[in-house]
């Protein structure tokens, strides 16, 4: 499957478990190789964000190797 970031930006983020982290806001991708590393997610407001990685903006940073589908919602396996 192939989405442009631009389609992916805004899209709510679910857990494999049914579980609402927030919406996506943008990807940290490694200049050297293209790699993508990591989504960083703007947190819904309900969430308990104090397991979860972050970064100074105060966004999830959810590493891209636990996307596991995308559809209309990303949804990610942790």
């Amino acid at each position: 499957m192939r989405k442009f970031v631009s389609e992916l930006k805004g899209k709510p983020v679910m857990t494999d478990k049914g579980m609402l982290l927030g919406v996506v806001s943008n990807f940290v991708v490694e200049t050297d190789t293209g790699q993508v590393n990591h989504i960083l997610i703007t947190p819904d407001d309900s969430l308990d964000t104090s397991q979860y990685q972050k970064d100074a903006q105060g966004r999830l940073a959810i590493p891209f190797k636990t996307l596991k589908s995308v559809s209309d919602v990303v949804v990610v396996a942790i």
